[in-house]
């Protein structure tokens, strides 16, 4: 703060010169001038003598500091803000600033320089006043331009009490001329119109193709134009001016526009910047994509092309797991992708000793002994980061939730930027080059590449395809050479995706850390519903029971608070609909497979999905079926399920009756419902019994198991419609003369109703 007579001055004080109003911004009491921005944002600096003696000058009221925030508001200053020689001058003059308080340059005794103290300077024999005294009449003598070339000319005793409470960082800024870093004022000729006038040609220019920046100049000609027709044409800030103030305001704008509108949608959803990767696990990429080679499913025997899914660790470049489905993927698959990709793969059938677990750190029997199968040689950990697209299957928060089960953060790809997921979008097209181009049934990467007729030339079964992937993973890839992809801290060395994970273990350690079996019944969908008596749970518009609760514990609300209070949770999986699973709330470990109510209990029928059970329930709405209970809805399923398969005709006739489409559907209830039964966990002994038995993979088989499911659910209700009824033995006239009398005389206080011959009197 300066003072100059009856007028304080200090940073906030508002002053009106000329009926304008003015806000004091800085104040520079070494210089004698501070610095004054009006509402527009103009600065100017101004000495304290001319402020103090202009003729029209009127205090204003103090605000507060809420109320009034400045139109040019910057952070404090800090010494990096200074050249290296402005922050020489700076110490030069802080120098000065201590001798006079200390008697030395550098302020304390011990670093001393040659010839300290001076002896008007020495402490021991001056007092502070005559220090200072001494050090105004030395910067008097200065030579007129050294003080100006140092600042040093208005350095007198006041300056040198109001300097005497500053130290360190804080002295040299008060020492270092404020006009260093004077605060920018901008351009004078964006007024609020011309500022108006960017913004909208920014705007424009967002959702136009690339235009030059003349272009964009004239743009804004004609929005003042039509806008604003009395702001005069000369005013209109040059083009050279509009550049300066365009790369200022919205940065050299080099992205092409299509990348700059998908960056600017990342930015806003908080997507930005990159990762260093430096460890295994560090961050796992997903991606799906349609396999270029026609398999042939097992039930009908048709061409279809399945979904290949990666999982591709980025440090490594290894592959820990794939996926391969009928058509398009679920959440469903793509979490139990996750749990593949923490879990050992056991070896196979037809593979050697050399791909089995290599890794000196931990030993083959080790790994052997925790999973109880010999393991391959595809390494296994726990991801910490999961980069996706923005698919479906991807932004489920089925998925999500699985995701943060494991623990693992969720990094989505930026949209339409491949360079976020470049490492497994590329490696599509190496598994392409190397393996996919060398099997029947093989598409092209393009349409006009296709071969006359490649689903003519499919040969492989999804098993089959899974198998012969999986070994060119744990046999060829895992153990080539990484080329372009090699670490930067082995340049000349030759690595593999194995061999660096083993390195990568020797530094930080290797966790044998395996999810859980319930892992499995953590990710599936949940559902929070109420326990009816005898009936069981009602999901998605099927009933579900188990023994189990028909127990007490279970007739009343669960202990549940909170959103749901009050409700259990049952969880389903959507690739199988005919059994749903519960957890035991006494000991939370024990899990309860809850049966489809209409299934028979002497046979089984075909797996169905949710697609199935949606379409079983249409039908029964839009026919107005009234159905009294769950074994009824078996009728209308089965015919669902069997479309037009009868039995006694061969697959080939009825193939001809069921089209592609209807077939490639069926094909994939069954493949879903069999990939379901491979990913959960072994049940109990208990319950063995109740789990489904696997499809069958023939079309005949299968529909002979619906013919089967049909007879039994017929003979089953006929049982139950006799059930209580006692047959009727033919009998002699004889015996039921004797048995009934014909002429006898009914009670006196007998009613009419009483005295009707009922059926067997007759």
């Amino acid at each position: 703060m300066a003072a100059r007579g009856f007028l304080q001055i200090a940073p906030g004080r508002r002053v009106a010169l000329n009926g304008v109003e003015w806000t004091v911004e800085d104040v520079h009491g070494h210089l004698g001038r501070l610095v004054l921005t009006d509402v527009d944002g103009r600065a100017e600096t101004r000495s304290f003598r001319w402020l103090i003696n202009h003729a029209d000058l009127r205090l204003l009221p103090k605000v507060e500091a809420s109320a009034h925030l400045s139109p040019v508001a910057r952070q404090p200053r800090t010494l990096a803000d200074l050249t290296e020689d402005q922050l020489e001058r700076a110490r030069l003059r802080a120098g000065h600033v201590l001798e006079a308080e200390t008697g030395f340059r550098e302020g304390h005794p011990a670093r001393a320089r040659p010839g300290e103290p001076r002896p008007e300077y020495d402490p021991d024999r001056t007092t502070l006043t005559q220090r200072r005294r001494s050090k105004a009449a030395e910067m008097a003598a200065m030579p007129r331009s050294e003080a100006v070339r140092l600042g040093l000319q208005h350095l007198s005793y006041r300056t040198l009490m109001r300097l005497s409470d500053l130290a360190g960082d804080s002295l040299l800024l008060a020492c270092a001329d404020g006009r260093w870093t004077r605060r920018r004022s901008g351009h004078r000729s964006i007024t609020k119109e011309v500022r108006e006038a960017i913004f909208a040609v920014k705007a424009e220019c967002g959702e136009r193709a690339r235009v030059s920046l003349a272009a964009r100049h004239r743009l804004m000609h004609q929005y003042m134009r039509e806008r604003f027709p009395a702001f005069p044409a000369e005013k209109i800030p040059s083009r050279w001016t509009f550049a300066a103030v365009w790369e200022e305001w919205f940065g050299p704008g080099g992205a092409r526009p299509r990348y700059g509108r998908t960056a600017e949608a990342a930015a806003e959803a908080g997507v930005s910047g990159r990762m260093v990767v430096h460890r295994p696990g560090q961050v796992l990429v997903l991606d799906s994509t349609p396999m270029p080679v026609k398999l042939r499913e097992t039930v009908f025997g048709d061409a279809f092309t399945a979904t290949l899914t990666l999982a591709l660790d980025l440090y490594t470049h290894g592959l820990p797991a794939f996926r391969l489905t009928m058509q398009s993927d679920t959440s469903v698959d793509v979490a139990m992708l996750l749990r593949d990709v923490m879990l050992p793969l056991p070896m196979r059938e037809g593979w050697g000793e050399e791909m089995e677990w290599p890794y000196a750190g931990v030993p083959a029997d080790v790994i052997a002994e925790f999973t109880g199968h010999r393991v391959a040689a595809l390494p296994f950990f726990a991801p910490e980061t999961v980069t996706t697209d923005h698919g479906g299957p991807y932004k489920n928060h089925d998925l999500v939730e699985a995701e943060r089960e494991i623990g693992c953060r969720i990094l989505p790809a930026r949209v339409l930027r491949q360079t976020d997921k470049f490492a497994v979008e590329r490696q599509f097209l190496t598994i392409q080059t190397m393996l996919f181009e060398h099997l029947l049934g093989f598409t092209g990467g393009d349409v006009a590449d296709r071969g006359a007729d490649p689903e003519r030339d499919a040969s492989l079964t999804l098993a089959q395809a899974e198998h012969l992937i999986a070994t060119w993973i744990v046999q060829i890839w895992q153990n080539r050479k990484l080329g372009e992809y090699a670490p930067s801290w082995a340049p000349g060395e030759d690595h593999s995706p194995n061999t660096l994970f083993a390195a990568a273990m020797e530094q930080g350690g290797f966790d044998l850390d395996f999810p859980e079996p319930s892992f499995y019944y953590k990710v599936l969908r949940k559902h929070h519903v109420k326990i009816h008596p005898r009936r069981g749970v009602k999901i998605l518009g099927l009933w579900y029971h188990h023994p189990v609760l028909d127990e007490p514990r279970f007739l009343q609300p669960s202990a549940r608070g909170g959103k749901h209070a009050g409700q259990w949770v049952v969880r389903s999986d959507r690739r199988d609909r005919r059994q749903v699973f519960f957890q035991d709330p006494a000991d939370h470990e024990t899990w309860h497979i809850l049966r489809w109510r209409g299934l028979p209990p002497e046979g089984e029928i075909p797996a169905f999905s949710d697609k199935s059970a949606d379409a079983l329930l249409a039908h029964v709405k839009a026919n107005n079926i009234r159905i009294h209970s769950e074994a009824e809805l078996l009728e209308h399923l089965l015919e669902i399920l069997s479309s037009v398969t009868p039995v006694d005709q061969w697959p080939s006739q009825a193939k001809k009756k069921a089209g592609k489409k209807q077939r490639v559907a069926q094909a994939r209830e069954i493949t879903r419902a069999q990939a379901a039964a491979a990913d959960r966990p072994a049940a109990p002994a208990a319950e063995a019994e109740q789990v489904p038995a696997e499809m069958p993979e023939a079309w005949a088989e299968h529909a002979r198991t619906i013919d089967h499911a049909v007879d039994a659910d017929r003979r089953r209700r006929r049982e139950e419609a006799l059930a209580d009824t006692r047959p009727v033995a033919p009998a002699t006239l004889h015996a039921a003369l004797n048995q009934h009398r014909m002429f006898r005389l009914p009670p006196p206080d007998c009613s009419e109703a009483d005295t009707t011959i009922s059926e067997d009197d007759t």
